[in-house]
């Protein structure tokens, strides 16, 4: 017991100590440094003399924002100069550098890309995330970054978003779990970077609209002189669930969306980034309700509120408006990635005016001053140089293999089709995301989109499958099937994927498998005795009538880098253990989630479904 007393007056004593080094600087900051304080920028639209010039508080590279060469040395240049220039201010308040690492350093060539969260939400294994967040944080601080915004802890209840891969889960206990390891692992030691509970709150929860969307909603995509807004394919259902309305309840709200959020504060994360999205058509950037008063008040969050791109901008028609409603709603911090002078002269003159109070201000800026004092910025806001060897290091790439092990789900094993014996003597496999890194890594892959090909390092699966076979075993690629007549093996493996997305260029109406992805299996099946079909996608899809084609079915989700992983567990060296973190729908009549609930059918697969080995 004298020991517990013992360190609760040394976190006593800290904490006192840390309030005043806030108050103290606070008195000495105009209100041109405390509204510098409260934007973000993107990389491509500030040069470093501006960061010291408009007090800026915050940079990030928005997916894709990467230097050139990209490589870690260039990355860790880069985010050096805008910290340089932060220290020639007159208070010398380190900026905070962001990124979106949301599995792994995945912006960084070289860097090692981890499982999409739906994969390791298949994997369920607290110690494995921690262990991700730990060797992530290390690679970021490897390149100056110091904060990332992840963990995302939505529980996706339509599997037609864009963005259910980054959700671990339907299930709010396992999103909860697996967020509070990841924000452990990110904040776990002396290598620890600040995390980001996102996208508050309910973002999983958004309903179809059927209407037509001309232009993209949103973008972390680094502006391209005279590009135009990225066409919208509203033929596949693009933007059409994405930054939609949440039309639930607030029981429901509370007891499925908000649970990850406390569990995050719990694991003490000190930053949240609000949604896009909007709770019975109010959006969440302007709802006080939920930021001030449930968020900092009824959780007792301690850190810092952010806006994700551009996001209130779309309160109202009028900016000033949009700066007003969002600073008195409960924002700490806006991310103003394009023109950030027009965000600090509307703030400026908010407070000036009397629209935004004062003090509204300073509890913004104790809460950006909390974080950087806790995470050490003060003392060393430039990373560490000694860990730049750490990025990409076999260390890492082994527990990204480990982790693609741990997230495979063994769906159909006709026959005991699998495990695979290594003494085959002919193998067939097909699929072009077989030889394809960028199809393994999915969106949030070195660009926004994410693309095909060979986009950083790492092990296709290919490559694993060739590794792991016996060198008795003669194995035939064909990225699209097409063997030579005579050609026959025991063993055919096709490999379907979705292509790469990201946000609401995800979002789809039919989830359906295409004729396309029908015909490889067809062209692949007459060639092999037993078939094993592998899905590399981004949630499930509707494979009902697959099944009967094959032997048997492994859902790998979004793998990233290390491919060989697969033949790892395939061959039998490691068991299946991954379970479905999501129901599987046997139709598209199933899905929202609440239509599976009422459907008179059951699931394809139920949550929590997957054959061991």
């Amino acid at each position: 017991m004298a020991s517990e007393a013992s360190k609760n007056s040394c976190e006593k004593v800290r904490s006192t100590g840390l309030t005043e080094r806030i108050e103290k600087l606070l008195t000495r900051m105009t209100l041109e440094e405390k509204v510098g304080q409260m934007t973000m920028v993107e990389n491509n639209s500030i040069e470093p003399h501006q960061v010291a010039e408009f007090f800026i508080g915050s940079v990030l590279s928005g997916g894709g924002g990467n230097p050139t060469p990209n490589s870690p040395f260039a990355w860790r240049a880069m985010v050096g100069a805008y910290q340089r220039a932060a220290q020639k201010t007159r208070l010398r308040i380190p900026l905070i550098y962001a990124v979106d690492a949301v599995h792994g350093h995945n912006n960084v060539k070289g860097a090692v890309i981890f499982p999409h969260n739906i994969g390791l939400g298949a994997a369920a294994d607290v110690d494995l995330v921690a262990r991700i967040g730990r060797a992530t944080a290390r690679e970021l601080l490897a390149t100056g970054v110091q904060w990332t915004f992840a963990p995302s802890v939505s529980a996706p209840q339509d599997l037609r978003w864009g963005r259910t891969y980054e959700g671990y889960s339907e299930d709010a206990e396992l999103v909860s779990g697996l967020g509070a390891a990841l924000i452990h692992g990110l904040q776990a030691d002396e290598y620890r970077v600040l995390a980001c509970a996102k996208h508050f709150v309910a973002d999983g929860a958004t309903e179809w609209r059927g209407e037509r969307i001309d232009v993209q909603q949103g973008s972390t995509a680094p502006p391209q002189a005279g590009d135009a807004a990225t066409p919208v394919d509203v033929s596949l259902g693009q933007w059409q669930i994405d930054q939609g309305n949440a039309e639930i309840d607030e029981a429901t709200l509370r007891a499925l969306h908000l649970p990850p959020y406390r569990a995050a504060i719990d694991a003490g994360v000190l930053s949240v980034m609000v949604s896009y999205s909007a709770w019975k058509t109010r959006k969440m950037h302007g709802h006080k309700y939920l930021l001030t008063e449930v968020l900092k008040g009824e959780l007792a969050f301690e850190g810092l509120v952010v806006t994700d791109w551009m996001a209130i901008d779309q309160l109202d028609p009028d900016y000033y408006t949009c700066v007003v409603r969002s600073i008195n709603a409960g924002i700490d911090m806006v991310m103003a990635p394009y023109d950030y002078q027009r965000f600090i002269s509307a703030l400026l003159r908010a407070v000036k005016c009397g629209d935004v109070a004062r003090e509204r201000i300073d509890d913004a800026l104790r809460r950006i001053l909390r974080v950087k004092f806790e995470f050490g910025l003060f003392d060393n806001p430039f990373g560490d140089a000694s860990l730049l060897a750490s990025v990409g290091c076999p260390e890492h790439r082994e527990l990204a293999r480990e982790a693609v092990r741990k997230s495979l789900v063994l769906l159909q094993n006709e026959g005991a089709a699998l495990p695979l014996p290594k003494g085959l003597s002919k193998l067939v496999i097909a699929g072009a995301a077989a030889d394809d890194i960028g199809l393994q890594c999915g969106g949030w892959s070195i660009s926004w989109q994410g693309e095909a090909g060979a986009i950083t390092a790492g092990e296709t699966i290919l490559a694993g499958f060739c590794r792991a076979a016996s060198e008795a075993t003669a194995i035939c690629y064909s990225p699209d099937g097409n063997f030579a007549a005579d050609c026959r093996a025991e063993v055919g493996i096709v490999v379907l994927h979705e292509d790469p997305y990201a946000e609401g260029f995800g979002d789809r109406a039919d989830l359906s498998l295409s004729a396309a992805d029908y015909a490889l299996v067809e062209r692949v099946r007459p060639h092999c005795d037993r078939l094993i079909v592998i899905l590399i996608a981004g949630r499930p899809r509707i494979v009902t009538e697959l099944l009967p084609l094959v032997d048997a079915f492994v859902m790998a989700w979004l793998p990233g880098a290390e491919g060989d992983g697969l033949a790892d567990v395939l061959f039998g060296d490691y068991p299946f253990s991954g379970t479905l973190p999501f129901s599987w729908p046997r139709s598209m009549q199933q899905i929202p989630l609440s239509k599976l609930h009422s459907s008179d059918e059951e699931p394809l697969w139920e949550i929590g479904a997957g054959i061991m080995t």
